[in-house]
């Protein structure tokens, strides 16, 4: 414990307890819609959904990490729209990463599994000739292929583009701000 600081402690507490409440509330509402419309096509495509917005959010944060800093200060410093969104991203990149790769990513994840298995026991229940066992396990597999998959290739994206994709984020954060006056990061030294 000599090596974990009391505020790091705090605020993996923190993180834990809103990922807990945000995993509840897209959990549950990914399992209503999957119910209310009780169709295996609309699943799969809500699975597509997930595993892609991991990948998605995989690429935001592996960008913040491999993003520099100095060509967006210039930016802010001629009051680029976005630039000083992206500063903050940048010096923020440890939780800009945490949330977009752990919180996100592993949300995803769950929330991939959990539909799987819906699709799974859907199907062998329509479908006689379904295994639920070799189905399962062939939907993890597949499921554990494209987000794995993906994010490899998203984490090469990431690494190459990592400043052009950073500024992309901050625009949108940038025009986020403007319209709901919240400050999404703040600033860090």
């Amino acid at each position: 414990m000599g090596y974990v600081k009391k505020g790091n402690l705090i605020s993996g507490s923190i993180v834990a307890f809103f990922t807990f409440f945000i995993a509840l509330l897209v959990s549950l509402g990914s399992e209503a819609l999957v119910r209310a419309v009780n169709s295996v096509i609309v699943a799969i495509i809500l699975l597509g959904i997930i595993i892609f917005l991991g990948i998605f959010f995989d690429i935001i944060g592996t960008a913040a990490t491999a993003a520099i800093l100095p060509p967006f200060n210039a930016r802010a410093a001629k009051k680029v729209f976005g630039a000083w969104q992206a500063v903050k991203i940048i010096r923020n990149n440890d939780i800009v990463a945490n949330f977009c790769n752990d919180v996100v990513g592993d949300i995803a994840g769950t929330l991939s599994g959990a539909i799987g298995a819906g699709i799974v026991v859907s199907l062998s229940s329509r479908l006689e000739f379904v295994d639920l066992i070799l189905g399962g396990s062939v939907m993890t597999s597949l499921i554990a292929a494209l987000t794995v998959g993906g994010k490899a290739v998203g984490k090469s994206v990431a690494v190459n583009h990592a400043n052009r994709i950073i500024f992309r984020v901050a625009v949108v954060m940038a025009w986020w701000e403007g319209v709901s006056g919240m400050e999404v990061l703040k600033n860090r030294r």
